[in-house]
């Protein structure tokens, strides 16, 4: 079963968020080392997959913003 990209942002987000939560409660430096450690291969891990990923869209740079469309005025 193929994970999607996703999933690797998801799960590398919470595990950083983790370790700052830990470093505000003043956790075991240890602790908190090995997380970060962690961590940097899970976002090395992450940049890899998302740069693989195979995803495709028929946007071009003319669709600019899809929240603001480019002829948009106020």
């Amino acid at each position: 079963m193929k994970t999607p990209a996703m999933f690797w942002v998801a799960i590398t987000t919470l595990l950083l968020i983790t370790v700052t939560i830990m470093v505000a409660m003043n956790m075991s430096f240890s602790w908190v080392f090995y997380l970060t450690v962690i961590g940097q291969v899970f976002v090395a891990i992450m940049v890899y997959k998302v740069l693989k990923d195979h995803y495709f869209t028929d946007k071009t740079f003319e669709h600019f913003y899809e929240d603001k469309p480019f002829n948009y005025r106020k």
